[in-house]
């Protein structure tokens, strides 16, 4: 046998090998949370295997890095955390992923980054992230019968891709647990798994940082309380799924926080706690521990704009739904905690109504409160139209899929937070201003 031969032969056996390898590829790899000295990031395999992430500075790509390998297991859906912590602050990387160490192909760009060290040093940077909610994908023989209740499309995931924020955050209803689901382990991680596995969902997986919230889909049955039998193991999925950077209750709930730049998001639960839809008594959305927590976290943030996420509407006075309207003592101890504290530039974003919507909130003494409703990304779209929001913004109903992309620019004298809402095709349909020097 000639030296030739052996060398295409050997060439063969790799590349099969290697083809083998992207087989056993389920999903990702995701981008997780990005610090400055740390990253996480997230892939899911169909069966046990070795996994791990090589990655370079792309000023340095010669100095390789690689992150411990982990062995994905059943009862974790296969699912591994890899933490990349050989990395500097305020870099770009590449990276590749491995599998029983053999590389594994992707035919698009797999990238992330660290936040930059600016405080004390200049203004902080200017950033974008996207925000979208209600993340349907059709499984026809689990879902109901007649026509899909999601899109049969994904093309708004390629177009917010192409918006390349920095992160994207998915604020509720990320994964429909279905009738199916809800009881088991087994049924729950596979609608996890059957959902992170849309092919069109991995470019943006693998190339922007991802933050997740729940709301009643992915907690459990629609309009799921803190009765709900099955909260340890859909919280169990979603912390297998996901790849936050903290959860402020341990075993509890999905609450967190973290930063970008000068701008801190508050990650609420609002199912963990919240009492049933029909009680009148000891009524709970956030419930007094984790409005408690957020209040205390409000006073204590030096951030220019402080973005509360819960999944349900903050500020829609329509007693509609699951609206936090619907539980007006807490509401107003909420409200009255920030103007009676002087929080500066608080922001509220929710998604679950499946519309989108600008709700504005006008306060004596003090600047307005805004509500960023911004839903749905796939699931089907309703219509309010006999719903009193008598604070909606005129001309921000959009009942069609749609996503937010928020700058976050300017300096530090006149820093500037705006929201733009697209459609599928990423055109814009409207946009809105807030300046810091307009929340205080």
């Amino acid at each position: 046998m000639t030296l030739r031969l052996l060398a295409v032969l050997y060439f063969v056996c790799c590349s099969l090998v290697a083809v083998a390898q992207e087989k056993l590829l389920q999903s990702g790899p995701m981008v997780g949370y990005s610090e400055m000295r740390e990253v996480k990031l997230w892939v899911q395999t169909k069966e046990p295997a070795k996994v791990k992430i090589k990655y370079w500075a792309k000023d340095n790509p010669d100095k390789v890095y690689t992150t411990s390998e982990v062995k994905t297991d059943a009862d974790h859906a296969n699912a591994a955390h890899l933490i990349a912590d050989k990395v500097e602050p305020g870099k770009k990387y590449g990276y590749e992923l491995y599998i029983n160490n053999k590389k594994v192909k992707r035919n698009y760009p797999l990238e992330f980054q660290t936040q930059e060290l600016w405080q004390w040093r200049k203004d902080a940077p200017d950033f974008s992230f996207a925000v979208g909610s209600c993340f349907y994908v059709n499984d026809t023989p689990y879902d109901r019968p007649g026509k899909p209740y999601g899109s049969t499309s994904f093309e708004i995931l390629t177009s917010l891709q192409q918006k390349k924020p920095d992160f994207m955050l998915w604020i509720g209803d990320n994964t429909y647990l279905r009738e199916a689901d809800w009881n088991t382990k087994t049924g729950i991680q596979y609608r996890y798994t059957h959902t992170r596995s849309v092919p069109e969902l991995q470019p943006l997986l693998g190339s922007v940082h991802n933050y997740a919230m729940w709301d009643d889909h992915d907690y459990g049955p629609n309009n799921s309380d803190r009765s709900f039998w099955a909260k340890d193991m859909t919280l169990e999925a979603f912390k297998t799924f996901w790849a936050n950077p903290n959860y402020i209750f341990e075993d509890a709930g999905i609450t967190g926080t973290f930063t970008w730049n000068d701008v801190q998001f508050f990650m609420m639960d609002d199912r963990w706690y919240k009492s049933p839809n029909s009680r009148t008594t000891d009524k709970a959305y956030l419930g007094d521990k984790q409005l408690n927590w957020l209040i205390d976290a409000l006073h204590a943030s030096s951030a220019t704009f402080k973005v509360i996420c819960v999944g349900g509407q903050v500020l829609n006075p329509a007693e509609e739904k699951e609206n936090y309207s619907n539980h007006p003592e807490e509401r107003q101890r909420l409200l009255d905690a920030i103007q009676k504290g002087k929080i500066k530039g608080v922001i509220f974003m929710d998604g679950d109504r499946h519309f989108t919507e600008l709700t504005k909130l006008e306060r004596e003494g003090t600047y307005p409160l805004y509500d960023f409703t911004i839903s749905a990304l796939t699931a089907g779209v309703s219509n309010p139209k006999d719903e009193p929001n008598t604070l909606r913004v005129p001309g921000t109903l959009v009942l069609e899929h749609n996503f937010a992309l928020i700058s976050v620019n300017g300096p530090a004298t006149d820093r500037r937070f705006k929201v733009t809402i697209y459609n599928t095709k990423g055109v814009e349909i409207w946009q809105k201003e807030l300046k810091a020097s307009e929340l205080k």
